[in-house]
């Protein structure tokens, strides 16, 4: 028995399999896919199920929803503020933004700041749709790339070019002063004139000489009239003098022939 157990556990080992398997054999297939005949077909095809059209299209049934797309709170904000710099200033300067240092943007923006001028950044998707429905919308050419804007509540052009020529990076464009659009040369041609407490003391020169020269023209006449009239009395008043004169000196002759006359 102990042989035999070896003997049986050696063969396992190597692999052996019995003389005798049990194979199930499975019934072949005999029925496969036919093509259906092609009058089977066209009476298929004739005799098919069309379902009847509705009257009114589903279209017009269902009317179309619409979905609502709400503002975020940030986008008001910008809207709100892109409203309230648009009319409270009087000097709106559009300048293209090109890379420059974080530390020459603050710099820049400390020296403006001390000539009370701002530095503001607005996305285009702000402020053109504001742009477009207000005064402004000439200036919508200029809201294309990356942009900025340079707002005061004073006209401050002067200073601004000054700052603006240490900082090449910054490029103006066009400006909106005093509600007038002016392009880059007309910004310069602006900063060029004298200050408007010049322009008017000289306007008031001006019209303060027309006058005078008015009111002496008018007292002119007068003047002469009352001059030649002033002559005319002192002549006649003379005239009459004289003639007093003469005719005192002949009564004074007359006289003592008369006396000669009765002796």
């Amino acid at each position: 028995m102990a042989a035999a157990a070896l003997c049986c556990r050696g063969l396992c080992r190597t692999g052996w399999l019995p003389t005798l398997q049990i194979v199930r054999y499975a019934k072949s297939v005999t029925r496969h896919w036919k093509a259906m005949h092609f009058e089977r077909q066209k009476l298929m095809a004739v005799t098919e199920y069309i379902a009847p059209k509705p009257a009114i299209p589903e279209k017009c049934v269902t009317p179309y929803i619409r979905a609502i797309k709400e503002e975020n709170g940030y986008a008001k904000l910008l809207r709100r503020q892109v409203t309230e710099t648009f009319r409270d200033s009087k000097m709106i300067a559009v300048c293209q933004h090109n890379f420059i240092p974080s530390e020459e943007m603050l710099l820049m923006k400390h020296r403006l700041r001390k000539h009370n001028i701002h530095v503001k950044f607005f996305p285009n998707e702000i402020v053109r749709p504001y742009l477009s429905v207000s005064k402004y919308k000439n200036l919508l050419p200029l809201f294309v790339g990356c942009s900025l804007m340079l707002v005061s509540p004073e006209i401050k052009a002067k200073e601004m070019l000054r700052i603006l020529k240490n900082v090449p990076q910054i490029n103006l464009l066009g400006a909106c002063i005093d509600n007038t659009i002016l392009s880059n040369q007309g910004v310069v041609n602006y900063s060029n004139l004298p200050a408007m407490e010049i322009i008017q003391g000289q306007v008031v020169g001006t019209l303060s000489l027309l006058a005078s020269q008015t009111c002496a023209l008018l007292h002119h006449s007068p003047v002469h009239l009352t001059a030649l009239l002033d002559q005319y009395i002192k002549e006649q008043s003379g005239g009459a003098g004289e003639t007093d004169g003469k005719a005192g000196e002949g009564q004074a002759e007359l006289g003592p022939a008369k006396s000669s006359v009765g002796l």
